[in-house]
């Protein structure tokens, strides 16, 4: 980069941010914009609560998930924040490592222990994969083929579509559940009425819509159907984290899943640093790229090892940088510390515990749908074509029929077959990614 390119990229960044990257805040502020950034992490509220449930876990263990997934998130956060990327990235739970455990753990004869062991070991490959070594790392060269807004945008879509079975379901809930099917759906509605109108006309609060959301339906249930606080009561003040909570065991189709899995969010997340550093008038260079990279396969590590989720950049903390104007790296390092004191204290985990299925599942199912339309947002940056229009419509048919193969004929398969063709994020976006390399030409080339 030239001196009049950095020049031009300063006045640039000075038009964005009131405050600059490397800027420091007062404590208050840090503490302010630190909850803001935790608010926006809406993932976090739910994945944890739907995993732990939809496996019939204890309250214990489902708390536990949402402890371990501030933790890892916070983790990785602080090492984006000052030690590696240096800059103001919040990382989240990641919505494809959500559906893939999800998947994975109901499979015969792997449930979670075989699900996280081989996350676990997906991730180890994924940071050898991604260790910068001058400069560059595998992964990181391998990601210029997937930087294209096509690809980009069809895998979030992919994603959504293969969680959306948690969703809706889960909010009406099945004829055994206590609530079904009329407390069920109304509470749950109540609760995304709450988060809807908070996040449009909430001003100041519409970050915590989520969190107003879940309590105004649990609230509402509870009148219906008696929520006990006991637990929360009775548990102790903080966390222990366990090595393989869930069980340890390795199956080689699972770790290639998980790969595969963890590659979008990689990719993903690098369009969003460096669309960051050219808000923030720095370049952010190869070298820099493989790092922020390489902190996303830490986490995944972790996660696998302590039980969590790997993690990814949220478009909702991008966005909150333009709008606050505050561009500090280290009001998201104040977020980071949050998170690990937040998932620490398992009392806050247990109040999570205490929201009810249907309530959690509603706000899914808008969450979910606020973030696949996300994907079609990208897709409007797409220069359609015949090619395009090709790429992306067989890509399409294939993940969504792969959800519908009959159970006699995935019972003919071998798992890693199975696994790969009934997951849209796997199917589709490997149909996705060969058809783009075909038919669209090269690579996308780094700015």
């Amino acid at each position: 980069m030239t001196a009049g390119e950095t020049t031009a990229s300063k006045e640039i960044a000075e038009k964005i941010f009131d405050v600059g990257i490397d800027e420091r805040l007062s404590y208050d502020q840090l503490f302010i914009l630190g909850l803001q950034n935790i608010f926006g992490m809406t993932g976090m509220f739910v994945f944890p609560g739907i995993l732990g449930r939809s496996f019939n876990l204890p309250p214990e263990q489902i708390a536990y998930l949402y402890g371990m997934t501030f933790l890892v998130c916070g983790f990785v956060t602080i090492l984006q924040s000052v030690l590696l990327l240096r800059l103001p990235i919040t990382q989240g739970p990641y919505a494809g490592s959500f559906a893939t455990l999800l998947a994975v753990g109901h499979l015969p004869n792997a449930g979670l222990g075989a699900a996280y062991g081989s996350f676990f070991v997906a991730a180890l490959i994924w940071c050898v994969l991604t260790v910068p070594i001058a400069g560059f790392s595998i992964i990181g060269l391998f990601a210029r083929f997937l930087r294209a807004p096509l690809i980009a945008g069809m895998i979030v879509i992919f994603i959504m579509i293969q969680v959306s079975n948690v969703a809706l379901p889960g909010w009406i809930g099945l004829v055994q559940s206590p609530g079904f099917p009329v407390v069920n759906f109304l509470t749950g509605a109540l609760a995304v009425a709450v988060i809807v109108g908070v996040s449009v006309w909430g001003g100041k609060f519409r970050r915590a819509a989520i969190l107003i959301g879940l309590a105004a339906g649990t609230i509402a249930y509870a009148i219906v159907r008696p929520v006990s606080l006991d637990a929360v009561m009775k548990a102790p003040l903080l966390v222990a984290p366990q090595v393989f909570p869930f069980g340890f065991a390795v199956q080689t189709d699972l770790v290639i899943v998980f790969l595969l899995v963890l590659l979008p969010a990689s990719v993903g997340s690098m369009a969003l640093y460096q669309m960051v550093g050219s808000w923030g008038g720095q370049n952010v260079s190869s070298a820099r790229m493989s790092q922020g990279v390489f902190a996303i396969g830490l986490g995944g590590v972790l996660a696998g090892l302590v039980g969590g989720f790997s993690t990814i950049v949220y478009p909702d903390n991008i966005g909150m940088l333009r709008t606050t104007r505050v561009a500090s790296r280290y009001a998201t390092l104040a977020a980071g510390v949050l998170l690990i004191v937040l998932g620490a204290s398992i009392k806050f985990d247990f109040l999570l515990v205490v929201v009810p299925l249907p309530i959690l599942a509603a706000a899914a199912t808008l969450l979910f749908g606020i973030v696949l339309m996300h994907g079609v947002h990208i897709l409007a940056k797409v220069n359609w074509d015949d090619r395009t229009f090709i790429v992306a419509g067989l890509a399409m048919m294939v993940a969504l029929g792969g959800m519908f193969i009959s159970p006699e004929v995935q019972a003919q398969m071998p798992l890693l077959v199975r696994l790969v063709a009934t997951q849209p994020v796997i199917s589709g976006g490997l149909t996705l990614v060969v058809l783009h390399a075909l038919l669209c030409g090269t690579p996308t080339k780094e700015v």
